[in-house]
């Protein structure tokens, strides 16, 4: 595939005396000027006199002083050093410099992206950098090197992503850097292998086009996109190219009317106001006919009304629903509520007699501004503030939601593998919610969040010790899902050695509770049976069990007479349950007056294969030999016990079932499984997500032997796709 295959065609120009059309900033100009080499040391050089001059266009009077000694710099120390397309590498620094710039970043940003493959790849140090450009330009130089494979191995790539967060972290202005780098290297990606472009496209996708749609950069981000749909998607990509061109050579255009008409609306209203249609980009397009089906002309392009103050983009919105036919559905406020990543706008639809709808955003020049550059059209969010106000502008428009959460979680991240798939996870949760505390302060989080994800974001580890939540004034369990404008108020436990719930892993969403929970699970290798002493169950307070007592004891120094014990299953119940009824499980165990747990993490019954470990109280805590506890109290160097089944009937067994959700199948599930038998001691059924619902039963049976048929039932349930025992899964 040739770089040019990668690059998305232009739609047409709309026909028409009245249609004006304003395309997205365009980034796809690459100056081949770098060919003519350096000026003299008292004028600019020739080869960015392209980007001075998009330069100037946002800030007139910059210094172009560090640019043209950037370029020196640059250029003497990549030459002869070629791409593997040909070209001198020089034309790669220019080129991003170049997207920079027409993006309006400011002159430090611009010095350092000419620099920014200087020290990787030449013998330019970091230092000289610094002594040549100060510690602003050096810093952000630093942050997009990469690390060596030679040092780091696989590892190379995501620790260097995680050295470009924690740069990140310091100055924003590394990131714009980096995507812009990775957007000219897409663009001139048809050099490389298919199998390199596809492992390149889809890190762009997983960690790039997130990252890009965050710092609130569209321009990089709708490009990378299209880019990456034509690399990974190539069928795709070609039938959405010949749908826009189809559209782009029809004779009539209903957008364009429907421009025409807004324009002679707001002229009647007296407002300053420029409507222009903007061109849906690939994937934009692609989106809309697989949600549609078939497409209208209407739907190939957005209209944008641009106006100079906030209130007037109420008055164009008041204004086109009182003139034109709105589609109230599509109405959303993104001025007086923005998104997480600095977008406003107003968003709204209006419809034509013959059916043509037509999409409207609304916003001022500056809205527009930020909405296509992001960040980079703030220069530094994170610089110290000056004297002067900035518009009341927020001093730290990012910090505070998505990337503190991303730089909190990735320090405690254990290992490159850990962090590189946390982060993907993290970056595909591409909308964020906001809940609010008692206290008047707020928690940010993605969709999908619950009430352990809020207790780790408000109290770091120390919601170890969370036992409830109320949402909204009333009681919830743990696992309840937030949802946007909650108000949540998270109960902690007085007992400073509570501990967590391995069941808070299911519920956990976002990476810094997963990895706080799997953590400490990691780090206290339970002496009890895992699964018991758990701290607070989602679904209700736990009875702690007690050290069982009973059982025969052997008489005192007959050492080789094993103990046969009674050892009796104790579950957790919720607190409006009817108290358990016991059942028992004949265990012969080598240890004389040993009493006998069986583990509730993995409900051994007969005949399982099983083994045993001492613990506290001279007791020893019976597991199915598979289970993934087994494996870590061996790794940790607990001595095994020698356990085996007595003469045994009745057991009590925990079930785990899977289902789809539908009306009344709680009622045939129950009834299925008192058919074969079983009487069920607990049932918790968790809300549905996904529309997937997860039943827990415990169950007691008269006969080991029945546990099979009780199984197959189960699984027989309509719309129930898997029935499993319980198993806790390993940290």
């Amino acid at each position: 595939m040739s770089a040019e295959a990668t690059n998305p065609a232009t739609p047409g120009p709309v026909t028409g005396p009245a249609a004006r059309w304003r395309a997205r900033i365009d980034l796809r100009r690459l100056g081949r000027a770098a060919l003519l080499g350096p000026a003299a040391r008292d004028r600019l050089p020739d080869a960015i006199g392209h980007v001075a001059e998009a330069h100037r266009a946002h800030h007139p009077d910059a210094d172009l002083e560090p640019l043209r000694r950037a370029w020196v710099l640059a250029e003497s120390s990549h030459r002869g050093q070629m791409r593997k397309s040909g070209e001198p590498y020089i034309t790669h620094p220019l080129a991003v410099t170049l997207i920079l710039a027409e993006l309006g970043a400011e002159t430090t940003t611009l010095t350092a992206s000419l620099l920014h493959d200087t020290v990787e790849d030449t013998d330019v140090t970091l230092d000289q950098v610094g002594e040549e450009f100060g510690a602003e330009v050096r810093y952000l130089v630093d942050g997009v090197t990469k690390l060596e494979k030679v040092d780091y191995g696989a590892a190379a790539e995501p620790e260097t992503f995680r050295k470009m967060l924690k740069a990140t972290a310091g100055d924003v202005r590394v990131m714009s850097i980096k995507l812009a780098d990775r957007l000219h290297n897409m663009r001139t990606l048809g050099v490389m292998r298919p199998e390199k472009q596809a492992r390149i496209a889809k890190v762009t996708r997983d960690v790039l086009i997130p990252l890009a749609e965050r710092l609130g950069v569209q321009a990089l981000k709708t490009e990378l996109e299209d880019l990456v749909f034509a690399i990974l998607h190539p069928e795709e990509y070609e039938h959405t190219r010949e749908l826009i061109v189809d559209n782009a050579s029809r004779a009539d255009d209903p957008l364009a009317e429907i421009a025409d008409e807004v324009r002679g609306v707001l002229r009647d209203a007296d407002i300053q106001a420029e409507v222009v249609i903007r061109p849906r980009h690939f994937v934009s397009v692609h989106r809309v006919a697989r949600k549609r089906g078939q497409l209208r002309g209407s739907d190939f392009g957005r209209l944008l009304v641009l106006v100079n103050e906030d209130a007037d983009c109420y008055g164009v919105l008041g204004e086109l629903h009182t003139c034109l036919t709105p589609v109230v559905s599509e109405f959303k406020d993104f001025i007086a509520v923005p998104k997480f990543n600095l977008y406003q706008s107003l968003h709204t639809a209006v419809a034509r007699p013959d059916g043509q709808v037509a999409e409207v955003l609304i916003r001022t020049h500056q809205m527009h501004k930020v909405a296509e550059a992001g960040v980079i059209a703030l220069g530094n969010p994170y610089a110290p503030p000056s004297e002067e106000p900035v518009d009341g502008e927020r001093e730290d428009p990012t910090r505070p939601g998505w990337l503190s959460r991303l730089l909190d979680w990735q320090e405690a991240a254990p290992d490159p593998d850990t962090f590189w798939s946390t982060l993907r996870e993290d970056l595909a949760q591409d909308r964020e919610i906001t809940v609010f505390r008692p206290d008047g302060g707020t928690l940010g989080l993605p969709d999908g969040a619950t009430c352990v994800d809020a207790a780790y974001a408000q109290y770091g580890e120390d919601a170890h010790a969370c036992i409830g939540a109320r949402v909204n004034g009333r009681l919830a369990t743990l696992s309840t899902v937030l949802r946007d404008g909650d108000t949540v108020q998270l109960l902690m436990g007085q007992d400073p050695a509570s501990e967590p719930s391995r069941e808070w892993l299911e519920h956990a969403h976002t990476p810094a509770a997963r990895i706080a929970i799997q953590r400490w699970l990691a780090t206290h290798p339970a002496p009890e049976a895992p699964g018991e002493g758990l701290g607070e169950s989602l679904h209700g307070t736990v009875d702690r069990p007690e050290g069982l007592q009973g059982g025969a004891e052997a008489p005192a120094g007959s050492a080789d007479t094993p103990a046969v014990v009674d050892a009796q299953r104790s579950r957790p119940r919720t607190p409006d349950s009817a108290p358990a009824r016991s059942r028992t499980a004949d265990v012969l165990v080598d240890q004389p007056g040993a009493t006998v747990r069986l583990a509730g993490c993995c409900t051994p019954v007969p005949p399982d294969d099983v083994t045993g470990f001492a613990v506290r109280g001279g007791a020893v805590t019976v597991h199915r030999v598979e289970c993934p506890a087994v494996a870590r109290m061996k790794e940790a160097g607990r001595p095994e016990v020698e356990v085996r089944w007595g003469d045994t009937a009745e057991c009590r067994v925990t079930l785990y079932a899977e289902s789809f959700g539908r009306p009344h199948l709680l009622a045939d599930l129950t009834e299925a499984m008192a058919l074969e038998g079983a009487e069920i001691v607990s049932a918790t059924v968790e809300p549905p997500s996904q529309q997937r619902v997860r039943h827990t039963y415990t169950v007691d049976l008269p006969d080991a032997a029945l546990l099979p048929a009780l199984m197959r039932a189960m699984r027989n349930v309509p719309g129930v796709y898997d029935v499993s025992r319980a198993q806790t899964q390993g940290a």
